[in-house]
C-alpha cells in the first residue's frame, strides 16, 4: 500500500475495525441481540453457545473425534440430531492424518514417532479417488498426490515455532503438550500416546484447513521432506518481512488505547478462559468422585454373590443383583473414560487457543503503537506540509494487515469453536443417555427374578 506522499493532514484512516464489526460475529458468551452499541459489548458470564444444534452433521474436518458407534436407541441424540461437516462451504484439497505411533529406543533416548500422511487432490478431481499415474495436483507446491513421513513431537513443535515466526499476524493452533502432559506419568503408555496422536492430528488438520497457513513453506516441508533434520540444519526457514518487522519491535512504544473492536475480543477471551477453567476444575472433581464411587461399587456387587451362596432360595435374585451392579460398574467406567479422553482435552485445547489469540493481539498492539509513535514524530516536524515517510507508510500497512488477518482468524476460530462445542456437548449428552439406559436395562433385568413365583404342588 502507498499513501502517495500525501500531506500529514490527510493520512489514511487506520481501520481498527473491518467491514464486519465484532458485534456481528458469533459470540458464545454474549447476548444474541445484534442491536447493542459497540460500547456495550460485554461478555455474558454464562457459557452460551449460539444457534440451535439440531441441523448439523457430526463429521468435522478439524480433527475433533466423534464416536458414532452408539447403539440404535430411541433416546439416542446421535440417532435424532445431526451436525454439518462443512465450514462455511469451503472446498478442501489438502488432507492430513496422523497415525501409526511407533516407539524408538536409542542409546541416548527413547521417543515416539508418528506417521504423517498427506493427500492432495489432483486437478479435475472433486474427491479423494486419485489416478496415481498423474502428478499434477491442485497445489503447485506438491509434486505428488500423496506423501508419507514420520515425525516426532519436537518436529511438530519446530513447525509451530516457524509458523509463529513467518506468519505473526495469524492465529497458530496450539500443540497438545500442556493439556496432555497434565497428570500423566508414563508418556509411553498406550493411553498417553493415543491422546497425543489425536491432538497432533487435530493440530495438522487445523493448519491444513487454513487458507493461508496451509500454503506456508515450512508446513510444506514438514509434510513432504524425508529428512526434516537436514532441512533444519540448512537454515532455510527465513522470516518473512512481516515476521522481521514484528520480531524487532521493542517495548519502547506504548499503545494509547486498543481499538474498541479488539478490546472487546480481549475481554471476551479473558471471560472465555475463565469459564473453561471453572468447567475443567469441576469436571475433574466429578471424574474423581465417579472413580471413587466405582471402587465402592466393585466391592459392593460381590457381596451379593457371596451372600447368595448361603441363601439357596434367594441365590438367583442375589446373583442377579450382583451382575446388575457389575454392569453398572462397566457403564460408569466407560462414562468416566469418555469424560477424560474426549471432554477435558477439548476444554484445555481451547484454553491454549485463547492464549495464542491473546499473543496475536499483543503483537498487533505493538505494531499500532509503533505506527502512532512514528506518525506523531512526523507531526512534530516544523514543516507546513510534511510528507509521510515510507517507513511510516509500511508500518501503517502492517497494522492494516494485522487487523484484517486477526479478524478473519477470529471469525474462523469462532466457527470452529461453535461446531466443536456443539459436537462436544452433543456427545456428552449422548454418552450420559447411554450410561443411564445401560443402568436402567440392568436393573430392569432383575425384576422378574424378584417377583413371587407360584409354588409347585
Amino acid at each position: 500500500m502507498s499513501a502517495g506522499g500525501g500531506g500529514l493532514g490527510t493520512p489514511r484512516a487506520l481501520p481498527s475495525s473491518g467491514p464486519r464489526a465484532l458485534r456481528d460475529m458469533p459470540h458464545p458468551l454474549a447476548a444474541s441481540s445484534s442491536e447493542e452499541a459497540a460500547s456495550e459489548l460485554t461478555p455474558s458470564p454464562d457459557l452460551l453457545l449460539p444457534r440451535s444444534f439440531a441441523d448439523k452433521d457430526l463429521s468435522l474436518p478439524n480433527g475433533t473425534p466423534v464416536d458414532t458407534s452408539s447403539p440404535a436407541s430411541s433416546s439416542s441424540l446421535l440417532n435424532r440430531l445431526q451436525l454439518d461437516d462443512d465450514l462455511d462451504g469451503e472446498t478442501r484439497d489438502l488432507f492430513v492424518t496422523v497415525d501409526d505411533p511407533k516407539k524408538h529406543i536409542c542409546t541416548m533416548e527413547t521417543y515416539i514417532t508418528y506417521r504423517v500422511t498427506t493427500k492432495v487432490l489432483e486437478n479435475g478431481f472433486l474427491g479423494l479417488l486419485h489416478d496415481f499415474s498423474r502428478t499434477e495436483t491442485t497445489r503447485a507446491e506438491f509434486d505428488l498426490p500423496e506423501y508419507s513421513v514420520r515425525r516426532r513431537y519436537q518436529d511438530f513443535d519446530w513447525l509451530r515455532n516457524k509458523l509463529e515466526e513467518s506468519q505473526p499476524t495469524h492465529l497458530i493452533p496450539p500443540l497438545p503438550e500442556k493439556f496432555v502432559m497434565k497428570g500423566v506419568v508414563d508418556r509411553f503408555s498406550e493411553e498417553f500416546v493415543e491422546t497425543r496422536r489425536k491432538a497432533l492430528d487435530k493440530f495438522l488438520k487445523r493448519i491444513a484447513d487454513h487458507p493461508v497457513l496451509s500454503f506456508n513453506e515450512h508446513f510444506n516441508v514438514f509434510l513432504t521432506a524425508k529428512d526434516l533434520n537436514a532441512y533444519k540444519k540448512q537454515g532455510m526457514a527465513l522470516l518473512s518481512k512481516m515476521g522481521e518487522s514484528v520480531k524487532y519491535v521493542t517495548g519502547a512504544y506504548k499503545l494509547r488505547s486498543r481499538p474498541l473492536e479488539f478490546a472487546a475480543i480481549g475481554d471476551y477471551l479473558d471471560t472465555f478462559v475463565l469459564k473453561l477453567g471453572t468447567i475443567d476444575r469441576i469436571a475433574q472433581r466429578i471424574i474423581k468422585e465417579e472413580l471413587e464411587y466405582l471402587v465402592e461399587l466393585r466391592e459392593y456387587g460381590p457381596v451379593y454373590s457371596t451372600w447368595g451362596g448361603l441363601e439357596m432360595e434367594l441365590a438367583e435374585p442375589l446373583e442377579g443383583v450382583s451382575a446388575c451392579i457389575g454392569n453398572c460398574c462397566t457403564a460408569l467406567e466407560e462414562l468416566s473414560d469418555d469424560m477424560t479422553e474426549d471432554f477435558l482435552p477439548v476444554l484445555r485445547e481451547y484454553s491454549l487457543y485463547s492464549e495464542s489469540m491473546k499473543n496475536v493481539l499483543k503483537k498487533r498492539d505493538q505494531v499500532q503503537a509503533e505506527y502512532e509513535a512514528k506518525l506523531e514524530a512526523v507531526a512534530l516536524k516544523k514543516e507546513d506540509r510534511p510528507k509521510v515517510p515510507a517507513d511510516v507508510e509500511k508500518c501503517q500497512d502492517r497494522v492494516e494487515c494485522f487487523n484484517a488477518d486477526l479478524k478473519a482468524d477470529m471469525e474462523r476460530w469462532q466457527n470452529n469453536k461453535r461446531q466443536d462445542f456443539r459436537q462436544l456437548l452433543m456427545g456428552m449428552a449422548d454418552k450420559n443417555i447411554q450410561y443411564y439406559e445401560k443402568c436402567l436395562t440392568a436393573w430392569e433385568s432383575i425384576i422378574p427374578l424378584l417377583q413371587d413365583k407360584p409354588e409347585t404342588k
